[in-house]
Order: C-alpha cells, then sequence, then structure tokens
C-alpha cells in the first residue's frame, strides 16, 4: 500500500477517533418534564449532595444502587449542566451543581421508582 493512502487512512481514523471522544451523553428532559440519561432512564438528585460543591456523597454500596450519570473524560458541559469528578477520579454529570444518578431498580424508561426514596432520592426535574 502506498505511503500515501496508508496517511490517509491513519488520517481519517484519528479524525473518527477524536470524534466519538467529543461526543458527550448530557441528560435531556422527556415531554414529561423529568430529566433522562442517554438510555431514557429516568435520573434522580440526592438530597445530601451539596450544590454546586463539585462532590457526590453516594460513593461504594451507595453507588451501587444508585449508578452515577458518567461523563466520558473530555467530555464538556454548558450551563445548567457541569461535570463532577468523584471521589475514585471518574466524571459525573451534575444539574444545577446537583449530581445526577440512575436508580438500579427502575427497569425500563419512564419508571420512577426510586422518586421519595428514603425521603432524600428526587426524580431530577429542570
Amino acid at each position: 500500500m502506498p505511503n500515501q493512502i496508508k496517511s490517509l487512512l491513519a488520517a481519517a481514523l484519528g479524525a473518527a477517533v477524536l470524534a466519538g471522544c467529543a461526543t458527550t451523553a448530557v441528560p435531556t428532559k422527556t415531554a414529561s418534564g423529568v430529566l433522562t440519561g442517554p438510555n431514557d432512564m429516568t435520573l434522580y438528585t440526592f438530597d445530601r449532595d451539596t450544590a454546586d460543591s463539585g462532590k457526590s456523597v453516594c460513593n461504594g454500596p451507595c453507588a451501587s444502587n444508585w449508578p452515577p450519570l458518567f461523563a466520558a473524560d473530555g467530555a464538556t458541559a454548558a450551563a445548567p449542566y457541569s461535570i463532577i469528578t468523584r471521589d475514585d477520579g471518574k466524571k459525573q454529570y451534575a444539574y444545577k451543581g446537583k449530581p445526577l444518578y440512575y436508580w438500579a431498580k427502575d427497569a425500563k424508561p419512564g419508571d420512577k421508582t426510586g422518586d421519595g426514596f428514603n425521603k432524600v432520592w428526587r426524580v431530577a426535574t429542570p
């Protein structure tokens, strides 16, 4: 294969990889006003998280039940969304400074079974 073709293929592959990295999975609002992740599942906020602290207090077993809405490395967010760094170094989306989570027991899009759980979990709404 001539060097020129190899260079073109390498450049095309590099551009495709960079384009994939630039893609973000910013939450979206449903017709019912609930924030959902890219999988269309309901997102929640945790009352024990302090808005704009840049931290999540839901780690370890808590994060197993309430999986964070992770942000890809290099992802960016525009207000009112932001990205925080979790204790484990992973990135997580936040809305108005509050980290966003899924509820492990929601089975399908539209489920909101975590709303009000232990009086500290709330459906995320704009």
